[in-house]
């Protein structure tokens, strides 16, 4: 097995200590989680709420007929 050797800001690592200790996880096997779901993935596993945000508003807007349509332009 591997090993790491990762520099973190010290605030940053208490704040995900305390939230991984309250998922019953520590930082080593939480990362290993984020790395393996990085792996099945193929890129990092992230989801931005604010996309979402923007996403459940294009889903509305189709949703009330309020599409844009365009040309397709072909090379």
């Amino acid at each position: 097995m591997a090993q790491l050797s990762i520099k973190i800001d010290d605030n940053l690592k208490e704040q995900a200590e305390l939230i991984f200790g309250a998922l019953g996880l520590n930082i080593s096997t939480a990362f290993d989680i984020f790395v393996r779901q990085t792996v099945r993935e193929g890129g990092i596993p992230f989801y931005s709420e604010t996309n979402l945000k923007i996403l459940r508003q294009s889903i509305k807007d189709a949703n009330d007929g309020k599409l844009t349509t365009h040309e397709l332009i072909e090379d």
